[in-house]
Parts: structure tokens; C-alpha cells; sequence
């Protein structure tokens, strides 16, 4: 079950981003954290940290459009009540704990190798978000636009939230952006 240590040395990894942040997600973290020999992280990650880390914010990414794409496109509202779902389970599920792994990284990473990784992914995320605007008959660059701004106020109200140990920047947030996606919706339609 070679892949499978593998695979939870990933998600332990992408887990502990999310919480801790780059720094305090050593390999020494993730053995804690899944269990795993500490020969088996050298044998898998030969290359190191930085690629742990990038397999970690990979999957994160991956999460992310997966979810997303499991979306019933209804208008621009439900788009965002979709997105809005998972980074409310986030927050919930650990009680303000834990964010966002890629943010985690993008942040705090002096390697020019994981930061383009991150707005990789980062930009594969407005791209999923804005085909899913557009499936709602939002204009191209209003569902552009419109993404990114989703993007950056979660993103924000998740640090916030975190910050402050409690949702009610998150759902500040949430309610600013569904009363946007309503917005724009009435005006394409």
C-alpha cells in the first residue's frame, strides 16, 4: 500500500497547511500527524519540504474543483452558495482553526517554484468558478471579474474568521457576496 502512505502523507501535509502554515508544517509534523516512517517521507518526497508542500496545495486545488464542479448551476447565486459551502464546513469543522492551505503557502513561501504553483492554482480556481458563472448566463468578464472577487472576500473572511475564532466575518462576507451574484444576475437577465 506504497500509494497509500503516500497519499496520507499528502492530505496530512495539505491538512496541517491549512491549520498551522508553512513553517510549522515540517516532516517531522507530518509523521505525527499520519503515522507515516519517517523512511517512507524520503523515499516518496526525495526532494524535500518544497515537494510535500506542492503535492499538498495540489490536492488542495484539486479539492476545490472537484467540489466545485460537483455544482448544480441554478443561477449565479447558487454558484455562490456552493462555494461558499465548503469554506463554511472548513471553518466549522474546526472551529476556526483552519483555512486555506494554498493561501498558507502563498504567503509565507520564498520559493519562486511553490508561489507559481500557488497562483496556478489560484488562477484554475477563478477559471472553474467563472465557466460556472458563465453556465449561469453571466457575461465572460462579468463571471471574470466576478470569480476573482469570490476568491479574494473568502479568502479574507477566512482569515478573519480565523483571526477572531468565529464566523461572523465569514458570514458578513457571504451575505456581500450572494447579494452581488443576485445583483448581476438580474441584470444579464
Amino acid at each position: 500500500m506504497v500509494g497509500d502512505a503516500r497519499k496520507r502523507m499528502i492530505e496530512g501535509a495539505m491538512a496541517l497547511l491549512a491549520q498551522r502554515g508553512l513553517q510549522a508544517t515540517s516532516f517531522s509534523e507530518v509523521i505525527a500527524a499520519t503515522g507515516a516512517p519517517r523512511g517512507s517521507l524520503y523515499h516518496h518526497f526525495p526532494n524535500g519540504k518544497d515537494q510535500l508542500v506542492a503535492a499538498a496545495i495540489d490536492l488542495a486545488g484539486s479539492v476545490l474543483i472537484d467540489f466545485m464542479n460537483s455544482c448544480v448551476v441554478v443561477s449565479a447565486e447558487s454558484v455562490v452558495q456552493h462555494f461558499l459551502m465548503i469554506w463554511r464546513t472548513v471553518l466549522t469543522r474546526s472551529d476556526c482553526e483552519s483555512g486555506c492551505a494554498v493561501l498558507a503557502v502563498t504567503v509565507a513561501t520564498d520559493s519562486e517554484e511553490l508561489l507559481s504553483r500557488s497562483a496556478t492554482i489560484f488562477r484554475a480556481w477563478r477559471r472553474c468558478l467563472a465557466d460556472l458563472l458563465e453556465q449561469a448566463k453571466l457575461p465572460d468578464d462579468v463571471a471574470n471579474r466576478f470569480s476573482m472577487v469570490m476568491i479574494a472576500s473568502v479568502e479574507g473572511a477566512v482569515v478573519l474568521s480565523r483571526a477572531e475564532r468565529n464566523l461572523e466575518p465569514f458570514e458578513a462576507v457571504a451575505q456581500q457576496l450572494v447579494e452581488e451574484a443576485r445583483r448581476l444576475q438580474a441584470q444579464t437577465g
